[in-house]
């Protein structure tokens, strides 16, 4: 297909290929603009919603974005696609799609079946064209369920990520944030560190510090020392005891190729990490974050719009039978997000994309201090994202990570929601909170946190 064009605002609007169509038609992006792909005005961008509205679905099996030749991700998707899984929508155009993922026929159980038939450029496609509430309503029905030694996605659950970083790594402060998370009832999809050093000595110290804490309190979580893929195989070679295997991913060849992965590396990890056999309740080893604009940022995105870059690198992590994944919405930086607006939409949109493709998405509800945007801003989307059905979400001590210099969201701010929205932790993490004694009356945490004598109780009982 070599023209899209429709009339629009009495002026004729040519786009020559499918990845300006998919660019044109995103909402305002300051990524998108650097990038000299973003649509020239308003009226540009519904023209170009216009035409992908009347697109049949089957034109992104037909024309890859980035090239297939060049690229194994595009390989990976295209090679992987269930054919089978997508007959049910293959007839449609992305504003039918639309309109069926809204309806009443597209129940959890039918999209949990169609996930594997849809490739990351339809997600992207079809998001383009809703609104923030018709990207809450679908994903809040997308169910995703993982599980290592606890039970990530199940319904009527919200979990969280502990991340106890350090400036310096010194194992006592990373240890007093990791038992202040605790005792919000935080930490149950995972403690985890981004340590301030990739010395793999420094790593391992890290590694075997967590999960000593794990067994002394005989914690039902799993840990993770977000370095780099390559430093966890190198420490799970030399005997550290690790659970999950974490990477940053990204939507092209190239740009896994800047974070210094591929393909193979990736299932190498994972195999190293599956004969451990550490996992008590799943075998799902990995964790994977993204972002978008990362592909940008290396100038590895094709021309194609940094959303669609960002769905397709759900595309790579699905591909592994991840635990977790997160998009750290706003971490990038406003080059790629500008503002409290953009990061909103970009959360709700990875969110989406992340679960109807059948990935177990979470997202850190974050920003730069040189965004526009404040913490307010970040109590509207972690509020979207709990009624959207997230998976889980990620909290520091004080919504302040001192070591990456970042907002996001506190302790207090999980908790909170979990109270506003009648959510729970996953139930192994819920028993232990209940063993230790740390649940009220009505068997929850109190909404204003830990109630007195829940250190000693906590203390006493790991002894």
């Amino acid at each position: 297909m070599s023209q899209f064009a429709t009339t629009a605002g009495g002026e004729r609007h040519v786009f020559p290929d499918l990845k300006t169509v998919l660019a044109c038609a995103s909402p305002r992006r300051s990524g998108d603009e650097l990038a000299g792909i973003a649509a020239a005005s308003d009226v540009r961008r519904v023209a170009a919603r216009m035409v992908l509205a009347d697109l049949p679905l089957t034109v992104f099996l037909d024309h890859p974005l980035v090239p297939y030749e060049e690229d194994e991700v595009t390989r990976l998707i295209v090679d992987g696609h269930d054919a089978r899984a997508f007959a049910p929508v293959a007839h449609m155009t992305v504003g039918q799609f639309r309109d069926w993922l809204l309806s009443y026929a597209a129940t959890p159980d039918v999209l949990t079946a169609l996930a594997p038939g849809l490739t990351p450029e339809m997600a992207a496609a079809v998001s383009k064209l809703m609104r923030n509430i018709d990207l809450v309503t679908v994903a809040s029905k997308c169910r995703v369920v993982t599980a290592f030694r606890t039970t990530i996605g199940l319904p009527g659950c919200l979990s969280s990520r502990l991340q106890p970083n350090h400036p310096t790594d010194d194992p006592l402060g990373i240890a007093a944030s990791t038992l202040d998370g605790l005792l919000f009832g935080i930490g149950d999809a995972v403690i985890g560190i981004n340590p301030a050093s990739d010395n793999l000595d420094a790593c391992m110290t890290l590694i075997r510090m967590q999960d000593e804490v794990r067994r002394r309190f005989d914690i039902p979580t799993q840990s993770c020392v977000l370095t780099h893929v390559t430093n966890t195989i190198a420490a799970i070679e030399r005997g550290a005891p690790v659970d999950l295997v974490f990477q940053s991913i990204a939507g092209t060849e190239a740009a896994n190729r800047g974070f210094g992965i591929d393909l193979a590396i990736l299932a190498e990890a994972r195999q190293a990490a599956l004969e451990l056999r550490r996992g008590t309740v799943g075998d799902n080893v990995m964790y994977f974050e993204t972002g978008q604009g990362s592909a940008l940022s290396a100038d590895a995105h094709h021309g194609v719009d940094q959303q669609t870059i960002e769905a397709r690198a759900y595309g790579v992590a699905r591909a592994f039978a991840p635990l977790l994944v997160n998009t750290v919405v706003g971490f990038i930086g406003p080059e790629y997000l500008y503002d409290a607006k953009q990061i909103t939409r970009a959360g709700l949109e990875d969110h989406f994309c992340g679960k109807l493709l059948g990935v177990p998405m979470g997202v850190d509800v974050c920003y730069t201090n040189h965004a526009e945007a404040d913490q307010d801003d970040m109590d509207v989307l972690m509020t979207l994202l709990g009624t959207a059905g997230v998976n889980f979400l990620i909290a520091v001590p004080g919504a302040d990570d001192v070591m990456l210099n970042y907002q996001s969201l506190g302790y207090h701010d999980v908790l909170t929601l979990r109270h506003l929205l009648g959510r729970r932790p996953a139930p192994e993490f819920e028993a232990w909170l209940s063993r230790m004694g740390m649940l009220d009356e009505t068997g929850r945490l109190p909404p204003q946190g830990p109630h007195a004598g829940s250190v000693t109780r906590l203390l006493g009982n790991g002894a």
